[in-house]
Formats: C-alpha cells, structure tokens, sequence
C-alpha cells in the first residue's frame, strides 16, 4: 500500500478556520489569502482527501460527517505544530522549580558543594541540588538526563561529553601543627618515608597517588585507611599521622582542623577538576545556566576552553 499524502500545516489552517467561520471570504482574509487562492486550495484538498469537506447551504460553508469526525484531530496537530514553533520563554531562575542531581567526588562535597548551594540558593529558591556519587554507570544517567552534571576528576567520561576545566590541582601534605618530628622547612623524602600516613583508600586521586609512589619507589606507610575524607581533620589533630591530598582539599581540611599544610616532596602528576555534560543537553537552558554557576564560581584558568571530548 502506497504511503498517502501528509496534509501540511496550511491545509490543516484551512480546515480549522473554514469550520469556524463557515465562509472562504473570512477563511481567506484571516489566512492573508484572496478568495480565489483559497477555492483553489479547497479544491486540491477535496481531491486529496477523496471528501467534499464542505459543502455550501444558505447558513454558509457547512462541514461533511467526514470533516466533524476529523476537527478533533486538525485542531490538536495544529496545537502542537505552534507550541513547536513557539520562541521559548525567557529562563528566570527566579522562578524556576527543578532539581538538579550532579555527580560529586566526596572532595567536591567538602570543597564544592557548600558554596554551589549558597548560591544556587539566593538566586533559585525553587531550585532543589542532589548530589550523587560517583559510579560506573553515571555516563548513561547523564546521557539518559536523570544526572545533569559531573565535577571532579573523572576521566571515563569520554566520547559524547563536553568538558570545562575549572581549575588545576597539585598536592600538598598535611600534619598537626605541632608534630614531635616534622619541621615544615625542611620536610623531604626521608621524612616522608619514616612518618606513618593516613591514606584515602578510593577515588582516582589515591589511585594516582599509589601509582605514582609505587613507580618511584617510595616507601609509604600507610597505617590507617579511609573510604573519604570527612574524618581526616579529627584523625590528623589527634596523631602523628601524615596525609597526603590535592591542595584544594587540603587546605580546605587543614582550615576546618587547624593543621599544618606541608610542601608534597613527592612529584605527584598534577590534574584538572573539570565539570561534564552530554552533549543532548549542551542547549538546555537550565543546564547552562548551572553550569554558569560552577564557572563563575569556580573557574580558575584563563580563557575557558570546552568543547566534546
């Protein structure tokens, strides 16, 4: 069976507006047609349709069983064919009721999370934040638009994602101020060698971490193993253990515990904390405007470079 012909959107028009009016005169007037343009176009569709449609009597321009069986249907396509065409209206924070779930190293919840929050807060108050942890499968939860976000450093989003650095990483040491044998100054390998540590046993952050160590040569002695960083600061300020961490977090722990922030004698490769999207959703307009938020409050390299992976 052949496909049968599509009506466009003029045509539906021309139905719609002729069942209202009941004239080609006002049909024509109201479509910016003649009355002639609009007989012919009558025409075809009749022939198209295999359907008079509409058939003159003295109350005017009268609609077939076939044409009151259809209007339903013309006047929700037409519907629908505005809304699509529709400008979007303008997007206001202010107003907007929406969560935004966003993929977080448990760092980001320390350093990050806090002051996105505030923020978001004072400009969106409808505006609901979820943060989630990181997973093997949060590339299909962005991709599927149940996750909106990715902050960190999260190298297995790769092919469909944009990506913005918000700023770089090296690494730091952190001690208790008054530690019987460190001397800030002077803290190198062998102090690092002969001082137990406690190390983040989770995350692509330790996993560079141990690498690195391991392919030097290092010795570490890693005496006490945690899954996040939340109890480091009570750990540190009641030991003689060392840590070692990228800085933000770092200094942001030594702040909240009063330690002491030591100079990494160890070459650990820096890295970029960046944010990730996919790319269906590059041109939503709430996506953009969180990720706005994150660069305006975070960004720390000069220009901003994103683009897909």
């Amino acid at each position: 069976m052949a496909d049968l012909p599509l009506l466009d959107g003029r045509q539906l028009q021309l139905i719609d507006l002729l069942h209202s009016t009941g004239s080609v005169t006002r049909t024509a007037e109201a479509m910016g047609q003649t009355q002639p343009t609009v007989s012919i176009w009558l025409a075809r569709l009749r022939t198209q349709m295999g359907d008079s449609l509409f058939v003159r009597t003295a109350q005017g321009m009268q609609p077939t069983p076939r044409t009151e069986a259809l209007i339903g249907t013309v006047r929700t396509v037409l519907a629908g064919l505005r809304a699509m065409a529709e400008t979007p209206a303008a997007f206001d924070p202010a107003t907007m009721q929406r969560r935004f779930r966003i993929f977080m190293t448990d760092a980001s919840h320390i350093t990050l999370l806090p002051r996105l929050f505030s923020h978001v807060r004072a400009l969106a108050p409808g505006v609901t934040l979820e943060a989630a942890a990181i997973h093997a499968g949060m590339a299909a939860e962005l991709e599927a638009g149940t996750a909106d976000l990715a902050l960190g450093l999260i190298p297995a989003l790769e092919a469909g994602f944009y990506q913005q650095t918000l700023f770089d990483q090296d690494w730091v040491c952190l001690a208790h101020p008054d530690h019987p044998r460190i001397r800030p100054r002077s803290f190198g390998l062998k102090d690092y060698s002969r001082e137990a540590h406690a190390g983040i046993v989770s995350g692509t952050g330790a996993q560079l971490l141990d690498s690195t160590v391991r392919r030097l040569g290092i010795e570490r002695r890693v005496v006490l193993g945690i899954p996040g960083f939340l109890g480091l600061p009570a750990i540190l300020s009641t030991t003689d253990l060392v840590a070692t961490l990228p800085r933000h977090i770092g200094e942001t722990l030594a702040q909240m515990g009063g330690l002491r922030v030591l100079r990494c004698p160890v070459p650990i490769p820096g890295f970029s904390v960046r944010q990730h999207w996919h790319a269906r959703f590059h041109q939503d307009a709430g996506n953009r405007w969180l990720r706005g938020i994150c660069a305006e409050l975070f960004l720390r390299t000069a220009p901003a470079r994103t683009g897909p992976r």
